[in-house]
């Protein structure tokens, strides 16, 4: 699972208390914080001492109007100073840094891997200064935020509240704004467009997704029948056509030629968890490559726009049409188009992953047994030295 990316999703939201949305914004701004900087942070050598491209941090703030922050942006990550920090949740520089020395000394951040020195140039009376100043990632900035007292601080809660809500129920968090007015020109700020995309066309073209959405499009037939084996032997068609049209092999071709006892993984590149199930090894999109993947998730997602405009274009559709449609689509798209069901029967591939898949257990059950029995030796031997 997939965990949820603040930095990703802090946009333009509206908390149930009717507070003013809070906003990231990825501009470039040549301005630097004049603010007297408090430092605290870990040791850095010189070679962390950059100087990266500016953003900007826009906080809006109910009845005294929006305030500009300027924010760094490198290693997927935003930087602020104390000094940013205290204008974005309008609080002294002193509480920031109070607040700081007690998320590390509680053990909620990792110090050093939360702080980044950059120099930068500031006036000082007359004079313009650089100076090494401790910037703290977005995680550290997300942290001081929960524990601010202070209106800015009560606002980003309501955002934080609302936006794990979302994230919650739905299962997902966008910044629309964001998505909308991508960074253009010399911004060297990552667009996370193209990701998103890929991760969105993987989930449409997940079996389960299809076969709900392959389910919703019969139905518009006029003679549908909703038979469950009826569906089902569809649902396998399309789904062979599919695989067939991408890999050269329908799916229950992929899993017998690739399930395999001896190769890492049993031969799969994708599973649940944290290591191979039995159920895992049924399922034919787990043994493709990330290519393979990328092009059936593309290929899917033009099947799907086009069934769906097929059936709600046409008066009278019939599902014996739709095997017809599907091979003029892969045509049209040069794709080669899977004529009968296949060498290999599902039952024959099934039977064969779960062969290999008995096979493959017992070859990990011995390498855990003798891992263990490797630790437990080394253990022994600790002992035995400590006590000379």
């Amino acid at each position: 699972m997939r965990r949820l990316d603040f930095k990703s999703s802090w946009g333009r939201q509206r908390s149930r208390a009717g507070s003013t949305p809070v906003i990231f914004r990825q501009n470039a701004s040549p301005e630097l914080s004049r603010r007297q900087q408090h430092s605290f942070g870990g040791d850095m050598s010189d070679k962390d001492l950059t100087q990266p491209p500016a953003g900007e941090f826009i906080m809006f703030a109910s009845g005294d109007g929006r305030v500009r922050v300027e924010c760094r942006f490198e290693s997927d990550t935003i930087w602020l100073s104390q000094a940013a920090m205290a204008e974005l949740y309008d609080k002294d520089v002193r509480t920031i840094n109070e607040h700081l020395i007690n998320i590390f000394s509680e053990g909620e951040l990792v110090q050093n891997s939360t702080i980044r020195k950059f120099r930068i140039v500031r006036q000082e009376g007359k004079r313009q200064v650089s100076r090494e100043i401790d910037h703290y990632n977005l995680e550290a900035i997300l942290a001081v935020g929960y524990r601010v007292r202070s209106p800015r601080g009560t606002q980003f809660r309501q955002w934080a509240t609302q936006t794990l809500q979302e994230y919650l129920i739905k299962g997902f968090v966008m910044d629309d704004e964001r998505l909308k007015n991508p960074p253009v020109g010399s911004s060297v700020v990552p667009d996370y467009f193209d990701e998103m995309l890929e991760r969105i066309r993987d989930i449409r073209a997940s079996e389960r997704r299809v076969y709900l959405r392959v389910r919703e499009i019969f139905a518009l037939a006029a003679d549908y029948q909703p038979s469950l084996k009826e569906t089902t032997q569809f649902f396998q068609t399309i789904q062979n056509k599919l695989h067939f049209a991408c890999t050269g092999h329908t799916a229950a071709e992929l899993i017998h030629k690739r399930a395999d006892a001896n190769q890492p993984h049993m031969g799969l590149t994708s599973y649940k968890g944290e290591e191979v199930r039995k159920g895992d090894v049924t399922v034919a999109k787990n043994y493709l490559t990330q290519d393979e993947v990328s092009e059936l998730n593309r290929v899917v997602n033009m099947w799907l726009d086009f069934a769906e405009d097929q059936a709600r274009r046409r008066q009278q559709v019939f599902l014996r049409d739709w095997q017809d449609k599907l091979d003029q689509f892969l045509q049209f798209n040069d794709r080669e188009v899977l004529q009968g069901a296949g060498k290999i029967s599902k039952k024959m591939a099934d039977e064969k992953a779960q062969a290999e898949y008995v096979q493959f257990a017992e070859q990990q059950r011995r390498l855990k047994e003798a891992e263990g029995e490797k630790d437990i030796a080394g253990l022994l031997q600790w002992n035995k030295e400590s006590k000379k």
